[in-house]
């Protein structure tokens, strides 16, 4: 009796209203001049119907998933019990997860906690499952189980594809990572789960190519870089007592992390060059990982042949790197020309110091800094002056010319170098030449000639004490005194030069 004003007062502002509307439906033109009905307002009795009514909606989805759990452990009691063939309750647990995984994609795009806890029912029933009938009962054998994982994990992509289900593939993934690295631990089989594993990173890669799905490749990236590592360690050291493991061929033991590369690279190439997005912390972060896997493994494994086809594998990347950023102009965006101009260089170094000769190692690299500081200087590329620059310092370290000028400003005087050494020093000495011609407009081009004045000063002081110490012997044998002269003479003479030649040549 106490709502009963309450109540009496509702029914009243819905009469006045309706009221309002049907004279408005009479007389539609007074509708102008008669002012808009205010609107209804439900009183906060039917407002917490609604969250209750949500609430019931919540708990039925649970409650749903708890049935679905109980019917796992039921097939599973069934299969236990030895009164049903194992290989039909295997099948019928199979698609019960998968029957689960299917609802989950039907569900309206709205109810994503529904969507979300039914994949999650399927990942739970279909984990356990695989790790029972595999370690336990002996029933599936561990290629079977990871051919099951990957039709698990290929189903839920399929299914939450044509209406872009994150959710679903955010369990599936995060599912079959789980299950496949205790699997590849416990087994002691590596293969087939890492098959698996390969598989999920190309159908996240496949994906992120579309721009779908792009959160969940962090797992995925991780999972399959763990798991290639595992490879690497566990046959890594032949002293270590494998009895447990498969005999692995050198192929096999070099695929995954090559295959991983390849999947992480292509990715990286498709979506920067043909897609022309920006290239990702995450990606560049992924491709250094896969490439450092893949070179531990080539190097490792098939140190014989690994190590040269490796150099030669990274030298022609770098060619390409070079042709694709600064000839054909196929790279966009300040960090993607950033990103694969560091690479270029990268590679080319490493290629160079893997596979060739110390001769052909120093004379590369300063034919490199010639073509590389001319090419900027051509193209207007201030990066690639700088790359130029780099190879300078390599060629310097690789000829000896770099230890060759420490002991010859100071210190006993060294005996004489090769002439690839010398040949270093000329490479210094034109490379400014050739820089010279860029605009001295901000501080990076100030840079640049400072650091490559300073290397052509080095290797003319180098090689001018060198001369002046080789026309003393000529005359005398010079001592410590005589190297210490002509050291201060040298070093006097080359900043009287500078500090003429540079204001009248603009060189600050």
């Amino acid at each position: 009796m106490d709502e009963l004003p309450e109540v009496l007062t509702r029914l009243n502002t819905r009469l006045e209203a309706l009221e309002t509307r049907v004279a408005l439906l009479e007389h539609p033109s007074d509708a102008a001049a008669r002012p808009a009905p205010a609107p209804l307002e439900l009183p906060p009795t039917y407002i917490g119907s609604s969250s209750l009514a949500q609430s019931g909606a919540t708990f039925a989805v649970l409650g749903r998933a708890m049935l679905g759990m109980a019917g796992a452990y039921l097939l599973r009691a069934v299969a236990e019990s030895g009164s049903f063939p194992k290989l039909a309750a295997v099948a019928l647990a199979i698609a019960y997860a998968l029957a689960w995984l299917i609802w989950a994609a039907r569900v309206p795009i709205a109810e994503w906690f529904a969507a979300t806890t039914y994949s999650g029912t399927s990942a739970l029933i279909l984990a356990p499952m695989l790790w029972e009938l595999t370690l336990r009962f002996k029933v599936l054998s561990p290629t079977v189980a990871a051919v099951l994982l990957a039709g698990f994990l290929c189903t839920a992509h399929t299914l939450a594809w044509k209406r872009n289900l994150t959710s679903i593939v955010w369990i599936a993934d995060l599912a079959t990572a789980v299950a496949a690295i205790t699997l590849l631990i416990a087994t002691r089989d590596l293969e087939p789960f890492l098959a698996v594993l390969l598989l999920m990173a190309f159908l996240s890669e496949a994906a992120a190519c579309r721009n779908r799905w792009l959160g969940v490749r962090l797992i995925v990236a991780f999972a399959a870089d763990l798991a290639a590592w595992v490879l690497m360690y566990i046959y890594s050291y032949p002293d270590r007592n494998l009895a447990d493991y498969a005999n692995l061929t050198t192929a096999a033991l070099l695929a995954p992390a090559i295959a991983l590369f390849f999947i992480y690279g292509i990715s990286v190439a498709l979506r920067t060059i043909l897609l022309g997005r920006e290239i990702t912390l995450f990606e560049t972060a992924q491709a250094i990982v896969a490439f450092l896997l893949a070179a531990y493994a080539a190097i490792h494994f098939a140190p014989a042949l690994g190590a040269p086809l490796f150099g030669t594998f990274c030298l022609s990347l770098s060619i390409v790197l070079y042709a694709t950023v600064f000839v054909f102009r196929g790279i966009y965006g300040p960090r993607n020309v950033r990103v694969y101009a560091t690479w270029s260089v990268a590679l080319f170094l490493l290629g160079s110091f893997v596979c060739l000769p110390p001769l052909w190692l120093a004379s590369s690299l300063g034919g490199a800094a010639i073509l590389a500081t001319s090419s900027g200087v051509n193209l207007s590329r201030l990066g690639l002056a700088f790359h130029g620059l780099i190879y300078l310092c390599a060629a310097a370290f690789a000829s000896g010319f770099l230890q060759y000028f420490s002991h010859a400003v100071t210190g006993a005087f060294p005996a004489p170098p090769e002439a690839v050494a010398w040949a270093t020093a000329a490479a210094a000495i034109l490379c400014y030449a050739i820089g010279g011609q860029i605009e001295n407009t901000g501080w990076k081009s100030q840079l640049f000639h400072t650091l490559s004045a300073a290397l052509a000063v080095g290797s003319a002081a180098a090689v001018l004490v060198s001369a002046l110490v080789w026309l003393t012997t000529t005359v005398i044998t010079p001592g410590a005194p005589h190297v210490a002269v002509l050291r201060t003479l040298t070093a006097c003479a080359l900043a009287l030069a500078l500090a003429w030649l540079g204001p009248r040549c603009r060189r600050t």
